[in-house]
């Protein structure tokens, strides 16, 4: 009896998978868990805040002077695109959210980085963003970017290089991404075990030579 009714239940989700879509079907089948390494992702707050003026979050505020915030810590494959929105995510927990302000600029920003990306991890949220804190900790901003006090043109690969010199850590583990000449992000290639490896061709990387960083405000 058991195993009959176990069959019928097999054929009903055959059946439905038939009929989904198959971008339905892979979602179903779910990859939480299925990627090749981390990647932390740094902003550099002055052009974030300087092309979203309406922006009030904590790093936007006059007097902050910040530099390089958390963006997210991202799960990454070696080749093709990233995972994302995994599975279905409930939201964040008042408590994580309250102490991840502390490295985050915005409650709006941590639970999109859990939806988007933290779901893929396999973890819970709580070890998920225990693991986003660890990795941001772990890395040391160049002393040079802490209070800029002027525009810069500077190269991409001098930032990389840069920030490998501060962590005493290769230069492939570092990536620059740019918009319209503006530096985005660094992003920093890590181990499912948070430690430093080279990025991949499915990092995106800064094509531009030179790289505008505005001064901290």
């Amino acid at each position: 009896m058991k195993r009959a009714l176990m069959a019928l239940y097999v054929l009903a989700l055959f059946s439905i998978s038939l009929g989904m879509p198959m971008s339905q079907q892979e979602a179903a089948a779910g990859s939480e868990g299925q990627f090749d390494y981390y990647v932390l992702a740094l902003s550099w707050a002055p052009n974030y805040c300087g092309g979203h003026p309406k922006d009030h979050s904590n790093e936007c505020r006059l007097g902050a002077r910040a530099d390089f915030v958390l963006h997210g810590l991202w799960p990454q494959n070696n080749s093709g695109s990233p995972p994302l929105g995994c599975a279905a995510a409930r939201p964040v927990s008042h408590a994580t959210v309250r102490h991840m302000l502390e490295y985050f600029p915005s409650k709006g920003l941590i639970q999109h980085e859990w939806r988007q990306h933290g779901v893929c991890s396999g973890l819970s949220a709580a070890d998920y963003f225990a693991k986003v804190e660890q990795a941001f900790n772990s890395i040391r901003v160049p002393e040079v970017y802490r209070n800029l006090d002027h525009d810069q043109t500077v190269a991409a690969k001098d930032v990389e290089r840069s920030f490998a010199q501060a962590n005493h850590a290769p230069p492939e583990a570092f990536r620059v991404s740019c918009r319209n000449g503006d530096l985005i992000n660094v992003e920093v290639c890590l181990t499912k075990d948070l430690q430093y490896r080279a990025c991949t061709a499915s990092v995106r990387e800064c094509r531009a030579p030179q790289v505008m960083m505005r001064a901290t405000q």
